[in-house]
């Protein structure tokens, strides 16, 4: 299962980067809005950070305008992905820059119908976002064991990037499940290294090692 990080914080991103697990990195709007910078410079940053997929998403709701956009968000790096919405425009969207050799992203996805239609318009991943179901109490993972289905019933190339991401319980479950890609905020990231225990046998062994005055160096 690939980790990307869902962040425009480009100290987080570096931070992350240097631990060896971080496959990609995912962005929206809302997320470029709170960095308060000019969203090419955060891209062009984050790009040239990580040789993995970085997510950046269009802002139009037309088809022509979101090609436009999808165009130029890909001329900032070559490990750009496109991110559209999944509307009718989002997926035209998507087989145009899916057939121009674009990495395309469809996002904002809530049923098995809407993943089913995504992978037909050549999306490279798709993104159900889980969180957000549970929110209004229906079944997130539910979906992504559909869709997993789904994709495997008929060999789509396109992967399940599992988004709206909550906590470490979801990104094990999601792993169970066989979903190709996680995003999530980098406190979750953060959240699948700890265990209490790992903390109290930590303590435990230094506790004892010092007690010898010994160094290993």
């Amino acid at each position: 299962m690939k980790f990307f990080v869902d962040t425009a914080d480009v100290t987080e991103i570096r931070s992350l980067v240097g631990t060896g697990f971080l496959d990609g990195v995912t962005t929206n709007p809302s997320l470029i809005a709170k960095s308060g910078r000019k969203m090419s410079e955060v891209i062009a940053e984050i790009c040239a950070l990580t040789d993995g997929p970085v997510s950046a998403e269009v802002t139009a709701t037309d088809h022509e305008t979101m090609l436009k956009e999808g165009r130029y968000l890909r001329s900032i790096a070559g490990n750009v992905c496109v991110k559209v919405p999944l509307t009718e425009a989002g997926l035209r969207t998507c087989k145009v820059l899916s057939e121009e050799g674009t990495p395309v992203n469809v996002t904002l996805c809530f049923s098995a119908n809407q993943a089913l239609l995504a992978a037909k318009a050549g999306a490279t991943f798709i993104s159900p976002f889980v969180g957000r179901l549970d929110d209004i109490g229906q079944d997130g993972m539910g979906l992504i064991a559909d869709v997993v289905q789904i994709y495997r019933n008929y060999a789509f190339k396109t992967e399940v990037l599992v988004a709206s991401i909550r906590h470490p319980v979801h990104v094990l479950q999601s792993a169970k499940l066989g979903a190709h890609v996680g995003t999530m905020p980098p406190a979750v990231i953060r959240g699948l290294m700890k265990h209490p225990l790992t903390d109290r046998g930590l303590e435990a062994f230094l506790a004892d090692w010092a007690k010898t005055g010994q160094s290993i160096l």
